[in-house]
Order: C-alpha cells, then sequence, then structure tokens
C-alpha cells in the first residue's frame, strides 16, 4: 500500500519541483547578473564572472538615490500596515458580532470598495490632494492606500473571527467580560495568525503599489521604491548589472519578508479550516 502511495506522489513530486525550480531559475539570473560587469554580460547571461562586482549594488543605492526611496518606502508602508490592520480589527469585531442599523449595506459598501481599481478614481483623488495640499507629502502616499486596504482587512478579519470556536466567546459572555475585554484578551490572541497573514498581504501590496505615488508625488524625495526604479532605468538603461542591482533591492524585502513569516502565512490561510 505504502509503495503504491509512494508511486503515486512521485509525479505530483516532480511537477512541483519542476514549478519550483521554474520559480527560483528567473531570480538566480537576476542574482547573476547584478554582480557581472559589463564584459561579464557580454561574454553571456549564464556565464559566471571573475569576481563578484558588488560595487553594481553600492552604484544603485547611492548614485540611483535607493537608499532615499528604500526609506521612503519602509515610512509608507508601515504606517499603512499598522493603522489597516488596527482599524481592520474594530470594523471586523463589529461585522462579525455586533448587530446595528445598515450594517449588510455597510458591508456592500466595503466590497465594492475592495473591487474599485485605482485608475478608477486617481484623477479625482489627485485634485483632492492638491486642494488639502498633501501633494508630494508622505501624506498623500500613506492615506490612500490605508483606504485601499480597508475593504480588505475589514473582510478578511471579520471572516477569520466568525470561524473562531463559539465555545470560548460563550464561556467570555458568561464570565461577564465586556466587548473591549473579549477583543482584546480574548479574540486578539486568537487572532495572531490571521493577523500575521493580512500584514504580509498589505506589505506586498503596499510596497509593490506604483500608481498612487506615481500620479501624487513628484519630488524625487518622496519617492519609494517602484517609482524610484523607474526613473533609475531611465539614467541607467546602458548598464544592465547596475540595473538588475536595483531590481534586487527593490525585490529582496519582499522575498525576506515571506521567508521570515512563511509559516504565520501558512497558518493564518488555513485557520479555521478545521472547525
Amino acid at each position: 500500500m505504502s509503495s503504491q502511495l509512494n508511486r503515486t506522489a512521485l509525479p505530483l513530486r516532480l511537477t512541483l519541483w519542476f514549478f519550483g525550480l521554474l520559480t527560483i531559475f528567473p531570480f538566480s539570473l537576476l542574482l547573476l547578473t547584478s554582480v557581472k560587469s559589463q564584459p561579464d554580460l557580454m561574454r553571456g547571461a549564464f556565464v559566471l564572472p571573475d569576481y563578484p562586482h558588488f560595487e553594481n549594488y553600492l552604484h544603485a543605492w547611492i548614485d540611483g538615490h535607493f537608499g532615499v526611496y528604500f526609506w521612503n518606502s519602509i515610512f509608507v508602508v508601515v504606517p499603512v500596515v499598522v493603522f489597516s490592520i488596527v482599524l481592520g480589527v474594530l470594523l471586523a469585531f463589529g461585522f462579525a458580532f455586533l448587530s446595528f442599523p445598515g450594517r449588510k449595506a455597510l458591508f456592500v459598501v466595503l466590497t465594492i470598495g475592495m473591487m474599485v481599481p485605482a485608475e478608477a478614481f486617481i484623477i479625482p483623488l489627485y485634485y483632492e490632494m492638491r486642494y488639502l495640499g498633501l501633494t508630494n507629502t508622505y501624506a498623500a502616499v500613506i492615506l490612500p492606500q490605508i483606504a485601499q486596504s480597508m475593504p480588505f482587512a475589514t473582510i478578511f478579519l471579520a471572516s477569520a473571527m466568525q470561524q473562531l470556536p463559539d465555545e470560548i466567546l460563550e464561556a467570555a459572555i458568561l464570565d461577564g467580560a465586556s466587548r473591549r475585554h473579549i477583543l482584546w484578551h480574548v479574540i486578539l490572541p486568537l487572532m495572531v495568525p490571521a493577523m500575521s497573514t493580512l500584514a504580509l498581504f498589505l506589505f506586498i501590496w503596499t510596497w509593490n503599489e506604483f500608481l498612487i505615488p506615481l500620479i501624487l508625488v513628484n519630488d524625487d524625495a518622496y519617492r519609494t521604491l517602484p517609482l524610484g526604479m523607474l526613473f533609475f532605468q531611465g539614467r541607467y538603461t546602458v548598464n544592465t548589472p547596475v540595473l538588475t542591482a536595483g531590481a534586487v533591492i527593490v525585490i529582496a524585502p519582499l522575498v525576506l519578508a515571506y521567508l521570515i513569516f512563511q509559516r504565520k502565512f501558512i497558518a493564518g490561510l488555513t485557520a479555521g479550516a478545521g472547525k
């Protein structure tokens, strides 16, 4: 029986290995190109360099202003993720456990807000930010992305809260716990996997956001990494190794974040499956 299962699982494992290598290969080629010189690149895409040219990263970091873009991305990502999760928890608690007038209508509005792309409202958003005097500021990039993240955060966390064991919540209510106590001392400890998964989602989406910074920020001092990569490419189109070094700087935090939080990410996705 076990040998039959092994024979059945072997094609699946080979297929998974194939797609895994297919996914890793472009990133490996990107890393290899980023430590080459121009003569090394002319010898072939798969040729190893005589020695690694880590100065490509230094040129990208200093000459390409990637140090500024990197910290700008951090200054934008952290408040977006934190405020989206905090506000999402409060709204999700209301939608999951409380009854109030207009609850279904508000939930529909949130759902519609999650489906509307940024391209549909970017022009009125620009005029609104210009009227408020917020263009070319961190607020112009942070506030719209918090608003964009709120619908998904609320729906995601409300769904996760509804998957919590009813016995725990009923026991807290019978003990006379207040809503605030139930939220902060009963629900939140159980929501850590789901919130970790949400934080990773929001981190990736905010880090990769391109349209909102492109339209609302014209000052190089406030540009984030994806936007900075666009202007960096215009200046270093000929120097491919320096370009690829800049691309590695852009995507490396995403890869590291996923590798660090991989287990919590999977636990959050599978939370409630056994209820």
